[in-house]
């Protein structure tokens, strides 16, 4: 049997033809903030969002009222989920280890882990305050030692959500302002009169957000590109449906355009799960958003084999795979293209975007073949650095050096190498078994 397709979503060229259109918005945008600064920024926040303060950076005094307005219990819970994103961050950083290491006698090569100087994190929550974004960037930025960390969100109902700004400033951001969308992107790539410019950019966000943060790639760094977010369940019959359905429906709320994908090789399990995603869209309070992704963007896909449900699965490159299988491990071997995966029956994608510490900014649109989710690492540059130590090591490499640029048509690179041999002595010690001797540019 091949593989089989039981619900498909909105085709490839219809998906295409709506990111087009974003990519026109996106660029008049940015080349509106870019021309007219802190004006364009204030009259897009007051188009989108209906939000215009005297200034859009918060003071100590407004974070505080705010932070005052959550419960004991809610900061504690807040602080708890950061606990375990730092947790997981540091472990991570310290597996980044500083090198130096002597390659030939008098030759030191080496490389040191530099944090970036100022990171962007947006921080969606027009229509969810997004509070567990704050902790994934923002903490993790810290973590990795960022000297200045610019957090912004947009408003929720028409004010700063406490919960999103206790989240930014609990985990260390700098600057937080209440910007969102194309608006928030450009002031913090492109700089205002009153925003300074930042070196990356890090966070999900709407297709808006995304498209903003490739077309500014190259001026600023980028984490990945975050999309819409996208979910697959991987399951056979050791896992029933509603279990599956949940799971699917659990992320699909997220948007009017989050695909969500069940890979099974039971098609008694793939009828049952969309029955019982019918039957929860009755009474999730969210079902108007998480209706419509599964409508436009969600799938079925039946398979013969568990070879066939991987093939299937490193193809699409999901941002979140849920896999409920009899070999859980298997998968974990053999996936490569992926954002995160969450492996048995007792783990779940709420978890991961929530509390657990592992980063739920993740790669989407199939962006998972070559790059892995935000983490400690995505802050650090990792830069090179050589010094030749002794005479002997100058004229050795010098002479290696100046017949090797000579073999391009260098010549002005091999009497670099040159004047080095002729400065510090020349030898005539070959290196390596049978090597012969070596004179410069003979």
């Amino acid at each position: 049997m091949a593989i089989e397709h039981l619900k498909r979503g909105k085709s490839e060229s219809e998906r295409n033809e709506e990111d087009s259109k974003v990519r026109q918005i996106v660029e008049q945008t940015l080349k509106d903030i870019e021309a007219r600064g802190d004006a364009a920024i204030r009259a897009l926040s007051e188009k989108f969002d209906g939000y215009s303060p005297a200034a859009f950076r918060l003071s100590p005094e407004e974070i505080e009222a705010l932070i005052g307005e959550l419960t004991p219990r809610e900061i504690a819970d807040i602080k708890f989920a950061q606990e375990q994103v730092r947790n997981f961050a540091r472990a991570q950083r310290e597996t980044m280890l500083d090198l130096e290491v002597e390659t030939l006698p008098g030759v030191i090569l080496g490389h040191r882990n530099i944090p970036v100087q100022s990171v962007g994190c947006y921080v969606p929550g027009g229509k969810f305050p997004m509070v567990a974004s704050a902790h994934m960037s923002v903490v993790t930025a810290a973590v990795a030692g960022v000297p200045r960390i610019v957090a912004a969100t947009p408003p929720f109902k028409g004010r700063p959500n406490p919960g999103v700004i206790a989240a930014m400033h609990f985990g260390g951001a700098h600057e937080i302002y209440v910007l969102g969308g194309i608006q928030a992107i450009g002031a913090m790539a492109l700089g205002t009169e009153t925003i300074e410019p930042v070196h990356m950019l890090v966070g999900p966000g709407n297709a808006f957000v995304a498209e903003a943060k490739r077309q500014l790639y190259g001026r600023v760094g980028i984490d990945l590109f975050a999309g819409p977010t996208e979910t697959m369940v991987i399951a056979d019959e050791t896992v029933d449906a509603e279990l599956c359905a949940t799971d699917l429906l659990g992320q699909a709320e997220h948007g009017y355009n989050s695909p969500a994908v069940l890979i099974t090789n039971s098609r008694r399990l793939a009828e049952a799960t969309m029955e019982e995603i019918g039957r929860i869209l009755e009474i999730l309070p969210t079902a108007e958003t998480a209706g419509r992704s599964w409508q436009d963007y969600g799938e079925v896909i039946l398979c013969d084999s568990y070879e066939e449900m991987l093939a299937a699965a490193n193809d699409i490159a999901s941002e979140h795979v849920q896999v409920m299988t009899d070999r859980d491990d298997w998968f974990l071997e053999n996936m490569h293209s992926y954002g995160a995966l969450f492996l048995g029956p007792r783990t779940n994608v709420a978890n991961g975007d929530k509390v657990i510490g592992t980063n739920h900014t993740l790669p989407t649109k199939k962006a998972g073949r070559y790059t892995g989710g935000l983490w400690v690492g995505k802050f650090l540059k990792t830069h090179s650095y050589q010094k030749v130590l002794t005479d002997e090591a100058a004229s050795l490499i010098g002479q290696y050096g100046s017949r090797l640029c000579i073999l391009e048509g260098f010549v002005g690179h091999a009497e670099q190498c040159n004047i080095r041999v002729r400065r510090y002595g020349r030898i005539n010690v070959p290196y390596g078994e049978g090597a012969p001797a070596m004179d410069a540019a003979e």
